[in-house]
């Protein structure tokens, strides 16, 4: 899980978003976008954790490829997150952040990012 906040919140200051939505899509099958906490590195290790726990590497699969446990595991987070942005700031609670989930890397990967403006 990598924070991705910092990135995200230079994008919308560079696009010049003051009030609207920030949306993020990863166009991969093996990786996924989540907001959860960021003060705290133990959790981001417990959802890892538990997520290799509940879609294990090895498993009754039939994907010959072997990385089943990746498709499953970023179906779960999933592709996309939509996020509030106020005052050209990123409305997120005190301890979120934007994390990036790679589950079948290190790999390139890329996050795309749409804006849509509020009119008044």
């Amino acid at each position: 899980m990598i924070d991705i906040t910092h990135i995200v919140q230079e994008a919308v200051g560079r696009a010049g978003l003051v009030d609207g939505l920030c949306c993020l899509w990863v166009p991969h099958t093996t990786a996924g976008i989540t907001v959860n906490e960021g003060a705290d590195p133990d959790v981001q290790a417990d959802v890892l954790r538990t997520l290799s726990r509940l879609v294990p590497a090895s498993g009754e699969y039939a994907h010959a490829e072997g990385n089943s446990d990746a498709h499953v595991q970023s179906i779960l987070t999933g592709p996309g997150v939509t996020i509030p942005v106020d005052a050209g700031r990123l409305c997120l609670g005190t301890w979120q952040k934007i994390f990036f989930c790679e589950y079948d890397g290190p790999r390139r990967r890329e996050v795309w990012l749409r804006f849509l403006k509020q009119e008044y």
